[in-house]
């Protein structure tokens, strides 16, 4: 399969307002999504909530079958999440560890992960370690092979992290994880909806991701896989009336699927919306996705590069849809707001996102363009000329 990019460009009325490379960030939702998500939103206002959540139930549940054959995963190892963060936090948080436990993660792990990471060793006395990186600056499989014994309780890493492009080896440390029994959580906010993802073939066994951002779904979504086997020995840091059902007045049972890390309460319009941006995504395919968006971020790659001046510092052995870079003596932020000032949608990515890589590479700020199937050559161009404009200013 190939991309109509005219068709794709047509169906994202964003299109025809801003070049928008900031689809790592949250791309441009196609008209069938937006539409979704607002007519059940108006649903609402004619029936009432609890009545149109009644009257769409088979819509709700769409998200779940449609989610498990994006992933290659059966639909009660899914759970609807409000974030990727929460739904991280919620797997992350119902593990246990014990004094000397080890976690190990990738150097260019996000932030947010390696907060969490730090909070439960101060709270249990788990060591965090960082896996060091190959040289083409990818998470090293052979140092973490080395890394391995019968304390390492965790393996979590981002799959493709904020700030350089690469996307880490997830199948081959998967395999590790497997043969040494060793729980494998994959963060993959910023990988599933740019490439195929399958959580058979990775062999982890939790992985978060985002609505927003490359499956073009609505802000407030994101989506939890935990493997079946995982998830009945897991209790969650917190449950609700929806996770659990109170059966006695000294007792309660807790919900035999993943969405015993779910809330009762959700974002019912955005559970739509993601449901239709899941299936919009399938419809291309993610093969062709895949193809169109490395063909762009190469082309991008290339023609920031001829730029005097201007250093990318994408790293890995493979490469996705994210491209960073800098511009000699220019401010991250004034780049973006030049920028800007041309409807031309970037964002900035900061060592406080990504300290353990930006500060082994001496970085502090890189300016971050993602690309996706509905961008075309022309904004290309029209980027690069932009940011040659800016370098030679």
């Amino acid at each position: 399969m190939t991309i109509d990019v005219e068709r794709a460009r047509r169906e994202t009325p964003g299109c025809a307002n801003v070049l928008h490379f900031n689809n790592a960030g949250a791309a441009l939702m196609p008209v069938s999504v937006l539409a979704a998500t607002t007519d059940y939103l108006a649903l609402e206002s004619q029936v009432g909530g609890y009545e149109a959540a009644g009257r769409e139930a088979a819509v709700l549940e769409r998200v779940y079958t449609a989610s498990a054959e994006l992933l290659g995963c059966d639909p009660d190892e899914i759970a609807f999440v409000e974030t990727a963060t929460r739904a991280w936090d919620m797997a992350f948080y119902a593990l246990l560890f014990a004094p000397g436990d080890r976690i190990l993660t990738a150097r260019a792990e996000y932030a947010s992960n390696v907060v969490a990471f730090l909070q439960v060793a101060a709270k249990t006395g788990a060591v965090v370690e960082v896996i060091p990186s190959d040289e083409t600056g990818q998470l090293s499989v052979a140092a973490l092979r080395e890394m391995i014994d019968e304390r390492v309780k965790l393996i979590a890493i981002t799959h493709v992290p904020t700030n350089g492009g690469l996307v880490n080896p997830a199948a081959a440390i998967g395999k590790i994880a497997r043969e040494a029994g060793i729980t494998y959580l994959l963060d993959a906010c910023q990988s599933v909806g740019q490439m195929p993802i399958d959580v058979r073939d990775i062999g982890c066994d939790i992985l978060t991701t985002a609505g927003r951002k490359y499956l073009r779904g609505p802000r407030g979504t994101g989506l939890l896989y935990i493997r079946r086997e995982l998830y009945q020995a897991l209790e969650p840091p917190f449950l609700d009336d929806h996770a659990a059902t109170w059966v006695a007045p000294n007792r309660y049972e807790i919900r035999d699927d993943a969405r015993r890390f779910e809330n009762w309460e959700t974002n019912f319009a955005g559970k739509v919306g993601l449901g239709v941006a899941i299936d919009y995504a399938q419809g291309w395919g993610l093969e062709a996705i895949w193809d169109r968006v490395q063909t762009l971020a190469a082309a991008l790659r290339d023609g920031l590069a001829a730029i005097p001046g201007v250093a990318v510092r994408d790293i890995g052995a493979e490469l996705c849809g994210i491209v960073t870079f800098t511009i000699d003596g220019s401010d991250a932020g004034e780049i973006k707001r030049s920028l800007a000032a041309r409807t031309m949608n970037v964002t900035v990515s900061s060592v406080a996102s990504t300290r353990f890589d930006m500060e082994a590479r001496g970085l502090r700020n890189v300016m971050r363009a993602s690309v996706h199937y509905y961008n075309d050559e022309n904004e290309v161009e029209r980027f690069c000329a932009a940011v040659r404009a800016i370098a030679a200013s």
